[in-house]
């Protein structure tokens, strides 16, 4: 009696699952319709405009002039390189300041170190306007540093002007991207064995050998995926530039900026944006894969 129960009600428990997953199978591209659609037209048909706009030129029809334009311009050259090296620079000062900063919070006991590292936390949802308006506050013109100066010395002007050229920019970036790479940086000391330290103490070896023989190789993927993460936004970082005043320093963003509401040269300026869109979706795709192979 009890197989023959079973019998019958297997087949039954069966048949109705295959039916409930082709009706979820059927129902599936349908669900996924609606936030397809809205990504599309909030996201994708913008971008699709942009880039139409950068192959129309004023004089009408669809051609390359905006490109080669823009190509031949010392204005696209000069922007493109500095940019780069900003960026490049800004990265390695935010992988070596982070990779100290993250070691000294992980393995120096000192009395509110967690505070510390939640800080970092909620460092990362901070502006980048922000930190740059705060570094005007101490390095700027009218700053206290410069106030500290002119009142003991009794000078008219004090010493700090480089927040306005592109070495302020770079302390500025710095400054704020450190924190990007501190974050996975901290999530791999974490897992790291302090058991391997000790051991590695214990067997004569001095912190600068523990550091590269221990905790360096250790670091690297997190090093890695932060270093990618801070090179992507540097490329496209605008407020920065902007609140430093920085007038000798033209990035990609700020070329953007200049040709379209400065210039009203909406084609080259388009032109400019598929560009920096370009190498940021290039450098994305290496962070991605980079983080992918970190376990981040």
């Amino acid at each position: 009696m009890a197989s023959a129960v079973t019998g019958d009600v297997r087949p039954a428990a069966s048949g109705s699952g295959t039916v409930l997953e082709r009706r979820a199978r059927r129902k599936g591209p349908a669900w996924a319709l609606p936030p397809v659609a809205v990504l599309a037209v909030v996201f994708l048909y913008p971008l699709l405009l942009v880039v139409q706009q950068s192959f129309s030129p004023d004089e009408g029809g669809t051609s390359f002039t905006p490109y080669t334009e823009v190509f031949a311009s010392a204005s696209f050259r000069s922007a493109l390189t500095t940019t780069v090296w900003l960026a490049a620079g800004a990265t390695a000062g935010c992988l070596v300041l982070g990779f100290v900063l993250a070691m000294a919070i992980a393995f120096v006991p000192f009395p509110g170190g967690k505070a510390v590292a939640r800080f970092v936390d909620v460092f990362l949802s901070f502006p980048s306007f922000l930190i740059t308006l705060a570094l005007l506050f101490v390095y700027g013109n009218a700053g206290m540093a410069n106030g500290l100066w002119t009142g003991v010395t009794g000078a008219a002007d004090g010493p700090f002007h480089f927040l306005t050229t592109p070495w302020g920019v770079l302390l500025a970036e710095i400054t704020y991207f450190t924190p990007f790479v501190m974050r996975p940086l901290l999530a791999a000391f974490s897992q790291l064995d302090t058991a391997q330290l000790e051991v590695a103490s214990s067997l004569g070896a001095g912190p600068v050998r523990i550091v590269r023989q221990v905790i360096l190789p250790e670091a690297l993927p997190a090093l890695a995926a932060g270093g990618s993460l801070v090179l992507v936004m540097c490329l496209n970082e605008f407020g920065i530039v902007l609140f430093t005043g920085a007038k000798g320093v033209t990035t990609l963003p700020m070329l953007v900026y200049s040709k379209a509401i400065l210039e009203s040269d909406y084609p080259a300026a388009c032109a400019v944006a598929v560009v920096n869109i370009v190498i940021s979706v290039g450098l994305y795709s290496l962070y991605r894969m980079v983080s992918r192979r970190a376990g981040a």
